[in-house]
């Protein structure tokens, strides 16, 4: 064992490819793959040791990284490519599917040890997961066991390593390892995401899933780099259920059927909605209270109330898909109300009012058009006669539809609006504003302003704010870091920020 991997010899691993169909070759004979022996796999040449199986991965891959991995103690590597090393080859078609049953079988598949639960969708995932968590550690400290692992796009925490995600869904070898160390501490559960670029380049093929979850669709990352059309969004998203035990499907979709379908290779499916009294579990009531929204779910297995600390009503709908996972996983309902009466999610519909009320500051990760016309819609419904005001950017590099998809629906939301960066990565930020501001003033909204610099676009906003405001900073939630040009710098977090701002009024 080698940091939670197994020991195998190179003609186990090289079964396994075979097995998964992908395995072109061996340059190996028989005998010297039974007694290269392999102590540790990675596809991070920096991680190669003594006894390391290296695999090639990538577009941008060099053969100088194979000759690092070798220099460092490599004994064999999997390739799309012989590169003609002095160390045996195992030739494969499909590096990603390779690199995904590499990884499973080198920690021994872990998610058979651990009920991994999954949820995919365009918006609500994080939210979702950190709900569900909640459930499963309320459950988890009344029985008196581990609490539940997490892996997000904001955090991981697998009982061992903690720390700020770099991407929703990690790789595979990543992955799994988080997975291993959630089995070897003793969680009894590990809740995902499980983000469409993870599912479509297969980050997640030997992951075996307990329950995934379908939350919600609608068009976001199309790009050449990302997915090139809007179908191959949706299919890359329905992979989740190619492994997984229990479906839970949200009726409240339009593709809902397309999604049903799907979910008939799992074992069981469980729906929810919030308008649909025939999903399994449903929305029967609520209402709004100073502590958030009041609600009565019925389940299969009877009614349960609780509160959710929330004042956005969209997310409801996410608490319903974590009932839903927590009803598969048999939670007792006490356990559910009082996980979700008492949980946050960083950087999701943060509350700073100021003290006297006038500016209802809220901070949120909606990064694209889909999720910042519900979080607006929402709020403007609950706050009818505030003035609505919203701080926001977009991506560079990626996700270029949002620009215009965000810039549209604040122009038609928004009463008073500040375009600032958001991550700009390899892009001018300047471009990027550009681009949403003519989005915003094609809906005939005339009261916005670039300000490029994001902390002096937040305190612009409250500045200019005179009568009663529902302020919304948007699209980095709680993130520590601004992303330029390919450098993480430090940022305090638009929460942090929002809060001595209003507090200074």
């Amino acid at each position: 064992m080698d940091n939670g991997q197994r020991c195998l010899s190179l003609r186990a691993y090289r079964g396994i490819l075979a097995d998964a169909g992908v395995l072109l070759s061996c340059s190996a004979d028989e005998g010297t793959a039974e007694r290269v022996t392999v102590l540790f796999a990675t596809d991070d040449s920096r991680e190669a040791r003594p006894g390391t199986l290296f695999v090639c991965k990538g577009k941008a891959f060099k053969r100088e990284y194979l000759v690092s991995a070798i220099e460092a103690g490599a004994v064999a590597y999997v390739s799309e490519a012989d590169y003609g090393v002095q160390a045996p080859c195992l030739l494969v078609s499909d590096i990603r599917t390779a690199l995904a049953v590499l990884a499973d079988a080198a920690y021994c598949h872990p998610s058979g040890r651990v009920e991994v639960c999954a949820f995919t969708g365009t918006k609500g995932k994080t939210t979702s997961a950190y709900y569900l968590r909640s459930i499963l550690a309320e459950h988890a400290r009344r029985v008196g066991a581990h609490a539940p692992a997490l892996l997000t796009g904001v955090e991981f925490d697998d009982g061992i390593e903690h720390g700020e995600s770099l991407l929703t869904t990690p790789e595979s070898f990543t992955l799994e390892r988080h997975i291993a160390n959630a089995a070897a501490v003793g969680c009894g559960q590990l809740v995902m995401e499980a983000s469409s670029q993870a599912l479509k380049y297969r980050r997640t093929y030997g992951v075996e899933f307990a329950v995934g979850a379908f939350t919600n669709f609608g068009e976001d990352h199309i790009s050449p780099i990302e997915h090139p059309t809007l179908e191959d969004y949706l299919q890359s998203k329905l992979l989740l259920f190619g492994n997984c035990h229990v479906a839970v499907v949200n009726l409240d979709m339009d593709i809902a059927p397309r999604v049903l379908e799907a979910a008939r290779a799992c074992e069981r499916t469980l729906t929810y909605s919030m308008s649909d009294p025939a999903a399994d579990i449903f929305l029967e009531s609520r209402s709004f209270v100073d502590e958030g929204i009041r609600m009565r779910v019925r389940t299969p297995n009877g009614a349960v109330g609780l509160t959710l600390p929330t004042p956005a009503m969209f997310n409801v709908s996410n608490a319903l898909a974590a009932i839903a996972m927590a009803e598969s996983l048999q939670v007792d309902h006490g356990d559910i109300s009082r996980g979700l009466a008492h949980v946050r999610v960083p950087g999701r519909m943060e509350l700073h009012p100021s003290a006297s009320g006038r500016i209802v500051g809220v901070v949120d990760y909606a990064h694209n058009g889909m999720s910042l016309e519900t979080l607006l819609t929402d709020l403007k419904s609950r706050y009818p006669d505030r003035e609505m005001a919203v701080v926001f950017g977009a991506t560079g590099g990626k996700g270029v539809d949002r620009r215009e998809t965000m810039g549209e629906v604040a122009g038609r939301l928004a009463d008073r609006i500040v375009i600032t960066e958001d991550d700009p990565g390899p892009e001018d930020p300047a471009d990027i504003a550009d681009a949403i501001a003519r989005a915003v003033s094609a809906q005939g909204n005339a009261n916005w302003k670039i300000v490029l610099d994001r902390p002096e676009a937040i305190r612009l906003a409250v500045r200019e704010t005179k009568g009663e405001a529902v302020l919304v900073v948007t699209g980095k939630g709680d993130d520590p870091f601004m992303l330029r040009d390919g450098v993480r710098e430090p940022y305090e977090p638009d929460g942090v920020q929002l809060e001595r701002l209003v507090k200074d009024l």
